[in-house]
């Protein structure tokens, strides 16, 4: 047999996609050519075959006087990394004859080294994923990768640690038993940690009880929240313990999360339990916050899917990366679009920004003096646009605190009291959007005409939010994200329906900008 063909799969951004390897061996000089428009790691992979096939007691192309030629399909996808390393060798040890197996339904990933070991790939749980929506019956992925492939149901995983291992398992020329290295692994369940842990409880925060009450809110209906206030008052911390409060993700949740992380190459290969918390620098660019490069790869704002995205000093990052969030923070998606190809990436987070009233900190403080100049304190105040404004449901002052109250122990709520809350009002929205089309499971998600079935309110509640949008002067999202919020806050009070309580309290959280 001079001729092999088998399958592979590599990742396509955060997607993955099947290629085909094929194998052809003719007689001639000796030479070893890969075709398919590989880049440089690829390319790289006739010396990373060679040395594994050679350390692994099978001839080497680069040491047999034949020409080996590699194709991979389809010919116009561009070809990344080393996931190919495995298949290769294999075809060349099928279209040499020197071992025998049926590589249909099979799907084989790996990087090689020059010993034989195979190592681990970035990205293998979407990669797992398209494989078994298209019928692939099994796949052979490096040893440590096996935890996070497992997780995926309804296709059979092999995780391998060497080349020879892999060979002894497939090649029908020999009778033995499976190695002891190589495990059939089934779907296992998810052993999960705890959610992100801070290290601080809510009641070690002293004071701050609206601030606490509006991250409740926001953690119970999946709003966006803006703290603001002098420096030094807790919003940093507050914003931490946030993330405590949400709930756990369930298991499609975790394998969404954990192969973005996986793709990018954040996570070490461990599946990812805990709620993500990103915090970025206020120096961060555009790109790293909403992906793109000369590579499309996903941005900060794709990372903190499912989780938090923790914007500190918020009107410090510059205008473009503030402006970037319109779309991530309306749709949950961002598109990027570059000259190499157009990517939609994931971004359903929940945004918690904090900053200061203006530069130096202290305007409205009563003990301390402002310094800064009104030019200044405009040209600060505008870096936050009306439409940031507009999608950010919840505003909140963290004001100076009474310094009698910062000793002792705390004595507020726990967060697995306010935890217990937020859950329930959770199961209620999950519970409301049992049949919803999108699938959508928080309020927040909510669109106009989701409003008008699951957030209708009583005509005095309605004459009541009108007089009040017309006072404050609310534009048209903004009123219906008062709808929104005012929903999640008679879920937490255990309320049906949206009373006039549940309103006022909502329209308390839209910004106030003469205080900030």
């Amino acid at each position: 047999m001079s001729f092999a063909r088998l399958y592979s799969a590599q990742m396509q951004l955060l997607k993955g996609q099947l290629v085909t390897v094929e194998v052809d061996i003719s007689r001639g000089l000796n030479a070893f050519s890969i075709v398919g428009l590989p880049d440089k790691a690829v390319e790289e992979a006739r010396d990373r075959v060679g040395g594994a096939l050679k350390n692994s007691g099978f001839p080497s192309p680069k040491h047999t006087n034949v020409k080996t030629i590699v194709s991979l399909a389809p010919a116009e996808l561009k070809k990344e990394g080393a996931y190919f390393d495995v298949a290769i060798a294999l075809g060349f040890l099928l279209a040499s004859d020197e071992i025998r197996f049926d590589p249909e339904g099979k799907i084989f990933i790996g990087e090689l080294s020059l010993n034989g070991d195979i190592q681990n790939v970035r990205g293998i749980i979407p990669i797992v994923q398209a494989m078994q929506k298209k019928g692939i019956r099994e796949m052979y992925v490096p040893w440590g990768n096996r935890r996070e492939a497992a997780l995926v149901p309804g296709i059979t995983i092999y995780g391998v640690k060497t080349f020879r291992n892999l060979v002894d398992h497939l090649d029908e020329k020999i009778r033995v038993e499976k190695p002891t290295q190589l495990f059939e692994q089934p779907q296992t369940e998810v052993i999960y940690t705890n959610t992100f842990s801070s290290g601080i409880d809510f009641s070690d925060v002293r004071g701050q009880e609206t601030a606490k009450r509006g991250l409740e809110i926001a953690a119970a209906g999946g709003h966006n929240i803006a703290m603001y206030g002098p420096p030094g008052t807790g919003k940093t911390m507050l914003a931490r313990v946030f993330a405590t409060l949400l709930p756990q993700m369930d298991l499609p949740d975790v394998l969404e999360v954990t192969g973005i992380h996986s793709a990018v190459g954040v996570n070490e290969n461990d599946i990812v339990t805990e709620v993500p918390f990103r915090s970025p620098h206020h120096t961060a660019s555009y790109v790293s916050m909403v992906g793109g490069g000369a590579n499309l790869r996903p941005g900060e704002v794709t990372l903190a899917h499912k989780g938090v995205l923790f914007l500190d000093e918020f009107p410090e990052f510059d205008k473009k990366v503030i402006e970037a969030l319109r779309q991530p923070l309306e749709d949950n998606v961002v598109s990027v679009s570059r000259a190499r190809g157009t990517a939609n990436f994931p971004s359903n987070f929940i945004l918690v920004a904090a900053m200061n009233p203006c530069p130096c900190g202290n305007l409205g403080n009563k003990q301390k003096r402002c310094i800064c100049k009104p030019n200044d304190i405009a040209r600060y105040q505008r870096k936050i646009s009306g439409p940031i404004i507009d999608r950010i449901d919840i505003w909140v002052q963290v004001a100076d605190i009474d310094y009698k109250k910062l000793a002792g122990v705390g004595t507020g709520e726990k967060t697995e009291v306010i935890k217990k809350r937020v859950q329930s009002a959770r199961n209620k929205q999950k519970q409301r959007f049992t049949n919803h089309k999108k699938n959508i499971t928080t309020n927040a998600e909510m669109n106009v005409k989701d409003l008008a079935v699951h957030a209708q309110l009583a005509p005095k509640v309605r004459d009541l939010l009108d007089q009040s949008a017309e006072k404050l002067q609310l534009s048209p999202r903004a009123y219906h994200r008062v709808i929104k919020l005012a929903r999640t806050i008679a879920d937490l009070a255990n309320a049906n329906e949206i009373e006039t309580t549940h309103i006022l309290e909502a329209l308390q959280y839209r910004p106030k900008l003469e205080q900030y």
